[in-house]
Formats: C-alpha cells, structure tokens, sequence
C-alpha cells in the first residue's frame, strides 16, 4: 500500500465507531509505515498508522485489538 485513502479511512471508521471512538479523536496519516503503529498520544488522540508491509484487510482485521491495548 503507498497511501491511505478515503476508502481505508471509512473501514477503519467501521472499526472504531462502534467502539466509541469519536472521529476527531483519530489521527490518520495517509502515507503507510513499515512498521505500522497504534497510540494514544499525549493529547488522547489515537494515532492510526497502516502497515505498509501487510495487506489492509489483514491488518484491519488487528485493529480493534491493538486499540484497545492503547487503551481504547
């Protein structure tokens, strides 16, 4: 994956939605990492950055848990 766009945003949307998660409290970057990340920053936004190495939906599919380990 080289960016992150509006499509991949919206799934992660269906992921933290229903867990509470308030949209304005996400940071999203559009450029992937290797490796990817998830944090709750100083401020109690989470920083969500996609895999760059794994398929989306594999690692959409830890999302949730690693969010909640960030302490979602």
């Amino acid at each position: 994956m080289q960016q992150v766009g509006m499509a991949e945003i919206q799934r992660i949307f269906e992921i933290t939605d229903p867990m509470g998660i308030h949209r304005e409290s996400l940071v999203i970057p559009l450029g992937p990492r290797n490796p990817g990340s998830v944090k709750r920053k100083p401020n109690g936004k989470f920083e969500i950055v996609v895999d760059a190495s794994m398929d989306f939906d594999t690692w959409l599919g830890g999302l949730a848990e690693a969010l909640r380990a960030a302490g979602a």
